[in-house]
């Protein structure tokens, strides 16, 4: 069964992926305490069905397979949420993204966090796994237009977020004025 993986051992896993685990984790669920408990849960999962690792090349996408659903069992139940929950505004949405600025990774967790499940799972198995949209779509069984779509508005909504002029503050009043001009 594991014949690749004979001298592979839970220890090796640990010292090897625990970064990333816990890395993913984080950005899944959005608080220390929980990415600590979901990263022990994956590790004790891993070590439990470690022999169902047939490639030590293929350890990192196996562990996160197990996170994601880990992550997506302790969920009670997620509920779709419609693009307007999102409180997407695409005027302040820039058309490109500056390469020269450092992201505070604050906020965006914040952003992250303001997420549903489904959108924030999409974003991350893109970018923390490197998945096609194909992949996400065969690994989460959705169809692959969801899979756009949900990356698409999470995306938006992360450089929304990130990337939104410092003095877009507008007050309630000042919305409707400069709009009729």
């Amino acid at each position: 069964m594991g014949e690749q993986c004979a001298g592979m051992d839970i220890a090796q896993l640990v010292a090897e992926h625990h970064g990333a685990v816990y890395g993913y984790a984080y950005r899944l669920c959005g608080s220390v305490p929980e990415a600590e408990d979901l990263t022990q849960q994956v590790f004790l999962l891993a070590q439990q069905k470690l022999g169902q690792l047939r490639r030590a090349a293929s350890a990192r996408s196996w562990m996160f397979a197990i996170l994601r659903r880990c992550f997506r069992r302790g969920r009670k139940r997620w509920q779709p949420a419609s693009a307007a929950s999102l409180r997407l505004n695409i005027d302040n949405i820039p058309a490109e993204v500056p390469r020269d600025e450092q992201i505070d990774r604050q906020r965006l967790q914040e952003a992250l966090n303001e997420m549903p499940d489904g959108f924030r799972m999409v974003l991350l198995m893109y970018y923390f796994e490197d998945c096609s949209y194909r992949e996400i779509s065969e690994k989460l069984q959705l169809p692959m237009g969801t899979v756009m779509s949900r990356l698409a508005r999470a995306k938006g909504h992360l450089r929304s977020r990130l990337f939104e002029p410092a003095c877009t503050a507008v007050q309630p009043g000042q919305a409707a004025s400069s709009q009729r001009g």
